[in-house]
């Protein structure tokens, strides 16, 4: 048996559990705050938007307020540092922070790009590099990435989104083979279509759409189950895997009727 048997140590008890989610003042991140804390996590909340951190940390028993902007590389050692001082230690980091434009190929501009690629990609790395070291030190703890099923394969309108969730997806397999080895869990978070205000940008109907309760409630879940990829709802997501084994030829013409390109 070796260290790649068992995936992740399963999440399953919550209370007094040292939990820092970046990304925390709306949608998929708030909902998670709301959902740990009432299972008894002390949690550290992180956004640009402080006032609405503020506001939701005054909804729990014992919450840390750390504002910051994910695209300020420098932001994450000094939050970290807080933490330890407070926790003198971290037993897992949630990942949560994106952005969301609808792109064309005719919409492309250097600067959306660069500022879905800094927030969703480069913002994610410097999180990761800000905790690792201590969750070596530790020897254990966890780092959940939240992705995206537009990370599977090219969809229209995710012309920056989906490349950017894509290499999370690699990033976060890369990070696994290091980190496994020495007591740290790493997991994926692939969500579909989750009602907040990013995806309400959206002019299609949007399959399998849940609330942020919903996903929040099926991430824990997830930890739950130690698997390395939390996906969901799982009747679209599995279908998404499918598409991903098609030739390309198959592929391209499904996508093109199937969303009326």
């Amino acid at each position: 048996m070796g260290w790649f048997d068992s995936l992740n140590t399963p999440i399953t008890d919550w209370h007094g559990r040292r939990v820092w989610i970046v990304g925390a003042s709306s949608g998929i991140g708030a909902a998670l705050a709301v959902e740990l804390d009432a299972r008894g996590a002390r949690l550290a909340l992180s956004a640009r938007n402080a006032a609405a951190l503020r506001d939701l940390a005054a909804t729990f028993r014992d919450a840390i307020v750390l504002p910051l902007d994910v695209t300020d590389a420098g932001a994450f050692t000094p939050a970290m540092m807080q933490i330890l001082d407070a926790w003198g230690g971290l037993d897992l980091i949630i990942l949560n922070a994106g952005t969301y434009t609808p792109l064309r190929a005719w919409d492309l501009t250097t600067d959306t790009a660069r500022q879905t690629v800094h927030t969703n990609l480069l913002g994610v790395m410097d999180g990761v590099a800000a905790v690792v070291p201590q969750l070596i030190l530790q020897g254990h703890g966890a780092i959940a990435i939240v992705g995206s099923v537009a990370g599977y394969r090219g969809l229209p309108k995710a012309l920056a989104y989906g490349p950017s969730k894509a290499a999370l997806i690699n990033f976060a397999e890369t990070l696994y083979l290091d980190l496994a080895p020495k007591g740290v869990s790493v997991f994926i978070i692939n969500p579909g279509f989750v009602a907040t205000a990013l995806t309400a940008q959206n002019d299609f109907e949007m399959p399998a759409l849940i609330s942020a309760e919903n996903a929040a409630a099926r991430i824990v879940r997830g930890f739950a189950g130690g698997a390395f990829e939390i996906h969901f709802p799982q009747r679209f997501t599995r279908v998404l895997k499918l598409l991903r084994l098609l030739p390309d030829r198959v592929y391209f013409k499904l996508i093109a009727r199937g969303t009326g390109l």
